[in-house]
């Protein structure tokens, strides 16, 4: 196939967090370039000039450079990265599902970390930390103002190393600090089970390159148990996206072989391409189809496919691909909207430039660039309705943000008073006790969203979302 698309997901502790989530393109750095504008490098030559002579104390002429590098490139879209040398290491380390860390899945609120989940088994997890605990402080750093990455630096680390977080517990309105120790963390990125007779549960919490081993293998053991299943339930819920071949392949598990799965486009001629629901183009080299496995059952269940806010790349190629061949009914709330290409392109042996080059497609043609899929049906997370997802930030909300390229994005006048509205919820709810307060867990018996995809599967009453629509995109800031 030539050069390989990856959709890779930055690493965040123990998430690839969704707003971070891109596609990138291994390649080798190009040895050809255009024309450079004389007078401005100048005038970045005096300017460095002048810092390195006249700056009130001596500073690094490396991280002068280095320094320039990076806000080039992150003054192009949230998602243009330079890679020194552990941020490069990291990154290659971060599809691999194995990293050394203290194990936490983690967002950005109010300019600190906040902890979506501890990983279960891991070093957070024995030490206590909870879901919505704010760290405030990396040993004795603060955490306030930093780059989401920065923070992700300083937490991570070799194996059987100490680090000391310094926690602020809303709940119990109190601060306090965890001493953990690093060790490898591996994350299960595929968990599923026979939720009742005949119907099945199957979630990819990312795409890591284990992902379709542990999805074939999960499917085997679901049809072992249940040999006469009768529709299948794909969640994708906060799936903030992995390797690509990884989603085409998952993709093709239920399509007609060779029907496109995904395309892309960009200025160079390798960014226009199409991925299709054959081996070629998820088969990992040396190795056996991983598909061939699998039930030829798979290609006709009834299929229902769950996604929400959280959704991003790689899992929203899956669910553009299912919607567009009519293959899968996709049910909850419309996805992140991440629908751009990043290029990784080697600049030494341990350094790197993550540089958006393309935009990609679903089969009919749409570019969900901030905007996402819309779901065939509109579900809540619960019963009470989709309380708190208007918080979820989105590729729309990101400074900078890459349009989609199909026409003038709009404002959604109504965004801004549902996040009034969920963050006057969200304070309520955190005077409740925890037991009453505390969202169902994914794939549980009070999983809402996953009830509704059941009843679908089974031809009952689907109970529609009163208050979610599809959102229109927010204009792009300058």
């Amino acid at each position: 196939m030539g050069q390989k698309l990856k959709i890779a997901g930055w690493m965040s502790i123990g998430v690839v967090a969704g707003a971070l989530t891109t596609v990138s393109l291994q390649t080798v750095a190009r040895g050809t370039f255009g024309p450079l504008p004389l007078e401005e490098m100048q005038q970045l030559a005096a300017v460095f000039n002048m810092v390195k002579s006249d700056y009130v104390e001596p500073v690094d002429e490396k991280k002068l450079i280095t320094d320039a590098i990076s806000g080039m490139v992150n003054s192009l879209d949230p998602h243009s990265q330079y890679f020194d040398k552990k941020t490069f290491k990291e990154f290659r380390e971060g599809t691999s599902g194995r990293f050394v860390g203290v194990g936490i899945e983690i967002t950005q609120e109010d300019g600190l970390v906040k902890v979506v989940t501890p990983i279960e088994g891991s070093p957070a997890f024995r030490a206590g930390l909870k879901t919505n605990d704010l760290i405030t402080r990396v040993d004795d750093t603060a955490v306030k103002g930093l780059p989401l990455n920065e923070a992700v630096k300083r937490m991570r680390g070799e194996p059987n190393t100490k680090v000391t977080l310094t926690i602020f517990r809303k709940d119990e309105n109190r601060t306090f600090p965890v001493t953990i120790t690093r060790e490898e963390i591996r994350t299960v990125s595929v968990r599923g089970k026979v939720m009742e007779p005949g119907y099945a549960w199957v979630r990819l919490s990312q795409f890591q390159e284990r992902t379709v081993e542990d999805f074939v293998r999960k499917v085997e053991e679901i049809y072992k148990q249940e040999p006469n299943l009768k529709g299948l339930v794909l969640d994708l819920r906060n799936d903030p996206g992995g390797l690509l071949d990884a989603a085409v392949a998952v993709s093709a598990a239920f399509l007609p072989e060779n029907v496109s799965v995904v395309s892309t486009n960009g200025q160079l001629a390798d960014s226009k391409f199409i991925y299709k629901a054959s081996p070629e183009f998820y088969q990992r080299r040396g190795s056996a189809d991983p598909l061939k496995r699998l039930p030829a059952a798979l290609k006709n269940i009834p299929l229902v496919v769950l996604v929400n806010e959280g959704s991003a790349s790689a899992s929203e190629i899956v669910a553009g691909a299912l919607q567009d061949h009519k293959r899968a009914t996709i049910m909850g709330n419309q996805t992140f909207g991440k629908g751009s290409v990043q290029t990784v392109r080697p600049l030494g042996p341990d350094t790197g430039l993550k540089i958006t080059t393309a935009r990609y497609y679903t089969p009919s043609g749409k570019s969900i660039q901030a905007k996402g899929i819309v779901p065939d049906v509109m579900v809540d997370e619960t019963e009470e309705g989709n309380l708190f997802s208007a918080l979820r930030t989105r590729e729309a909300d990101l400074e900078k943000h890459l349009n989609s390229g199909q026409g003038e994005e709009k404002k959604d006048a109504a965004r801004e008073k549902a996040r009034a509205e969920a963050q006057r919820r969200l304070e309520e709810e955190a005077k409740k006790p925890i037991a009453e307060r505390r969202m169902p867990e994914f794939g549980s018996d009070k999983d809402f969203a996953l009830s509704q995809a059941i009843n679908k599967l089974k031809g009952r009453p689907v109970m529609v979302s009163k208050t979610l629509s599809e959102r229109k995109d927010e204009p792009k800031e300058n």
